[in-house]
């Protein structure tokens, strides 16, 4: 089964490598999206894949370094896969 889902992260989450921390993560994972600072100071991150590939994906994330940055992380269903070849850093 597809899975899809938006987490946004908050903590110290910006200008620590936690965008280049994830997409190295991601290449571990069948999973494709993308991850990109929000202008208030979250990450928010797409993925999407079999599911049980995309809830270990986020699982490795919450395992990794980066759960030193992380104070809360907010899980939600897109409205819509996200549209990504791959896995990549978004800068829009």
């Amino acid at each position: 089964m597809t899975t899809s889902l938006q987490i946004l992260f908050e903590g110290n989450v910006q200008g620590v490598g936690f965008r280049w921390s994830v997409k190295r993560i991601a290449k571990g994972f069948d999973v494709t999206g993308w991850v990109r600072n929000l202008p208030d100071g979250r990450v928010a991150l797409q993925a999407s894949g079999e599911d049980a590939e995309v809830r270990a994906f986020i699982e490795a994330i919450g395992q990794s370094e980066l759960r030193a940055h992380i104070r809360k992380q907010t899980e939600s269903v897109p409205a819509q896969p996200p549209q990504a070849r791959g896995f990549e850093i978004r800068h829009d």
